[in-house]
């Protein structure tokens, strides 16, 4: 059984990922069978298996579960069809009756400490406050404030993280520009926001 196990493993990881016209900062980790395009991903952030991220920007330390889409692309619903036979991008469907073009794909945000969770879906234009945590399932459609706990679908506002004090000071400290060299000096302080504002603020 672990023969089989550690195969199936090794078959997962060797689909690869695909990523185009994107930016992935060389601390960050895109899993196999995941699709980037046109996005960027700063440091120290990854996103799982069997994930699709289109024209997003993605912050720093940010953690993505398998099956996330982010940014997917929308039909045109003022339109006599939404078909893309009738519109300029390539897609399923060789064939054109006409070349209108769509709308512009609007960038979706995602901010920095972000934790997504497994099978999330992101609608294009979106803005994802830093900090915050999306629950497993949900379905995205309005901008999610920092540090807030949404879920659900249509997703809904659960709760803060912390206090609004704790916060403007979090949201103030930019701790995720710090260096590693400055990340490793604070780290053991990371586990309490309290005491880690009071060691930044030294």
């Amino acid at each position: 059984m672990k023969i089989i196990y550690y195969w199936s493993k090794l078959l997962k990881k060797l689909r690869g990922s695909a990523i185009r016209n994107s930016f992935v900062h060389k601390t960050s980790k895109i899993e196999s069978g995941s699709s980037i395009v046109n996005s960027n991903m700063d440091r120290y952030s990854f996103c799982g298996y069997n994930c699709e991220i289109i024209d997003s920007n993605i912050g720093s330390f940010c953690s993505i579960a398998n099956g996330v889409v982010i940014g997917g692309s929308m039909h045109p619903t003022n339109w006599v069809s939404m078909s893309p036979v009738f519109y300029n991008e390539k897609d399923s469907i060789k064939k054109k009756f006409s070349t209108f073009s769509k709308a512009a794909h609007k960038r979706t945000t995602i901010g920095h400490d972000v934790w997504i969770g497994q099978n999330v879906l992101i609608k294009q234009g979106v803005n994802i406050g830093t900090g915050s945590v999306i629950g497993m399932g949900s379905v995205v459609t309005k901008d999610v404030s920092p540090y807030s706990i949404v879920a659900g679908n249509p997703s809904k506002f659960i709760r803060n993280r912390f206090d609004d004090e704790i916060i403007k000071k979090l949201l103030s400290s930019n701790w995720w520009l710090l260096e590693d060299e400055k990340l490793n000096e604070c780290g053991e302080y990371f586990s309490s926001p309290v005491d880690f504002l009071k060691y930044i603020e030294k």
